[in-house]
């Protein structure tokens, strides 16, 4: 049986598990990641989990099932956070796996087919400006070279931040994942505010948008404020300015499929007061569950830059950072979590995921699920970040109830 004491007790420990400030800060491979990490996978272990990590970290749970032959089953999410973020986020995926498998137990129910509970890193962007990098190296899409480029604000790299945490870089290409799977499975917080509107404790994800992240860096020239006349500058903030609101633009006017569109770095030299910027640096997310609507938005975008740079006397390059590919769920498996949410008497809804999520890695691999549960005001990378228990409960009883049907033999997803 579901423990909600058990589960609110382990939330309660890992709010303690912070940096110093407002909300909750476990950044990747932190001191803070790092300790959350060990008390989770205590957690794991107790649970009758026998654990392994691979080259990147990840931590993956093995409970034996009756049937060893048989593919397994993955359950898990995240449990760094963003700066000054919530508890909930990524960490109510985690312990939703850890439940399931400790009330397995309990009630002496043993799976036919084994489960693997994994413990992603690093799946937030905030350290590296780069998302879901735990499931990218478990998936073989994490190269030596990303290992290298992908840096720190401090300018560290990702290689050198793995080699001090005792990881294993040079042998990323070891994280790959080779073993058949039956299913996957992933429980999250909303992070959004349709489930609170409409009164509905459960969303069944049916796809899960992907971002396309990149830097734009924007040269002009840096003269002086005073001595500069107006039509004589070439000044990098003004085509910033146009940019930014073209990617607004851009991302309001596709509706259908929709799409969104974040500019959350805005970098400006010199940055004084007295001198006419002469470089910007734009940090751009772009976001839609289809591909296609999503490259529309960036090639409005790009077309922007280039009229700007005709207009302005401006120049500008794009660094990429990665340009991820949308994901559909199992329509199989979206039917058998609705249908079991039925049998259970919960009131859900069938809906998209406008953030992205380690499930999202999985899709191409073996049938892949996601159950949504409410988060207060829809809020979300944020100290004011809030589950209801009740609701973390429900949630959870519904997960649990999916992976045991899913882990019987006869259960198929054809």
């Amino acid at each position: 049986m579901i423990s909600k004491e058990r589960l609110m007790r382990d939330f309660a420990v890992m709010k303690e598990i912070t940096a110093p400030g407002e909300g909750i800060t476990r950044l990747a491979f932190s001191a803070e990641d790092w300790e959350g990490r060990a008390y989770l996978m205590r957690q794991m272990e107790a649970a009758g989990l026998t654990l392994r990590e691979d080259a990147f970290g990840n931590v993956i749970g093995h409970y034996t099932g009756q049937d060893e032959s048989l593919p397994a089953l993955m359950c898990g999410s995240h449990s760094d956070s963003v700066p000054q973020g919530g508890n909930y986020d990524g960490l109510a995926g985690v312990l939703a796996a850890i439940e399931t498998v400790r009330s397995m137990g309990e009630d002496g129910f043993r799976p036919e087919h084994p489960l693997e509970i994994v413990l992603f890193m690093c799946e937030e962007s905030s350290r590296f400006s780069a998302a879901t990098l735990g499931s990218r190296a478990m998936r073989g899409e994490l190269s030596m070279e990303d290992l290298h480029s992908l840096h720190e604000k401090s300018g560290k790299d990702l290689y050198t931040v793995l080699k001090e945490r005792g990881l294993r870089p040079d042998a990323i290409a070891e994280a790959l994942y080779q073993k058949p799977l039956k299913a996957v499975l992933e429980m999250h917080i909303e992070q959004g505010k349709v489930l609170e509107h409409e009164h509905l404790p459960i969303g069944v994800v049916t796809g899960i948008a992907a971002p396309s992240r990149f830097y734009i860096d924007i040269q002009g020239n840096a003269d002086h404020s005073g001595a500069t006349p107006m039509h004589l500058r070439h000044d990098a903030l003004c085509a910033a300015a146009e940019i930014i609101l073209a990617v607004e633009r851009a991302a309001g006017a596709q509706e259908e499929p929709p799409a969104v569109g974040t500019v959350g770095i805005v970098d400006v030299a010199p940055g004084v007061m007295n001198v006419i910027p002469g470089a910007v640096t734009l940090g751009v997310d772009l976001r839609s569950i289809d591909i296609a609507a999503r490259n529309a938005v960036e090639q409005h975008v790009t077309e922007a830059l280039d009229e700007a740079a005709m207009r302005r006397g401006i120049t500008w390059t794009m660094r990429r950072v990665s340009k991820e590919i949308p994901a559909q769920m199992s329509p199989a498996l979206v039917d058998m979590i609705a249908s079991t949410a039925e049998e259970l008497g919960m009131r859900y809804r069938r809906m998209p995921s406008g953030a992205g999520h380690d499930s999202m890695h999985w899709a191409d691999y073996a049938p892949t699920g996601m159950i949504f549960i409410p988060c207060r005001d829809g809020i979300s990378h944020n100290p004011a970040e809030y589950a209801d228990p009740e609701h973390i409960f429900c949630g959870v009883q519904l997960y649990s109830a999916v992976v045991r049907r899913l882990s019987q033999r006869a259960i198929t997803l054809d």
